[in-house]
């Protein structure tokens, strides 16, 4: 249903040496660049980010979050490393989340502008 995401960021520069550290693990990279916006994906590109001076304020009680798909638990696992490694912060430990399915793994942080995001394999 959605094509792709777009996201505003304070800097560039770190946000890239996050996402691409978060991403890899799920089979995502940085497809498209420059000194103003950065393009993930696996094929083409899902998740825009571009610089801007006005990012949306983080609010953890809004409920906005993305979600990644990984290919399995590992990766979930490695993505949630890598991510607090790159300077995110934890916000849900790898683990089935069962209340979702029965095999719902994921795994939850928060990137380096307030983003809170996910990466989840199962569910089915």
């Amino acid at each position: 249903m959605i094509d792709h995401v777009s996201l505003g960021v304070r800097d560039l520069i770190a946000t890239k040496r996050f996402y691409d550290a978060a991403l890899a693990p799920l089979g995502y990279a940085c497809l498209s660049g420059d000194a103003t916006s950065l393009g993930y994906g696996r094929d083409r590109v899902r998740l825009w980010i571009a610089a801007t001076a006005r990012p949306v304020p983080a609010d953890p009680a809004s409920g906005l979050h993305i979600c990644f798909d990984a290919p399995d638990r590992r990766a979930v696992d490695a993505f949630h490393a890598a991510a607090l490694e790159a300077g995110g912060s934890d916000n849900g430990a790898p683990g089935l989340r069962t209340a979702y399915a029965p095999d719902y793994y994921a795994a939850f942080v928060i990137d380096p502008d307030g983003y809170r995001l996910e990466a989840c394999c199962g569910g089915t």
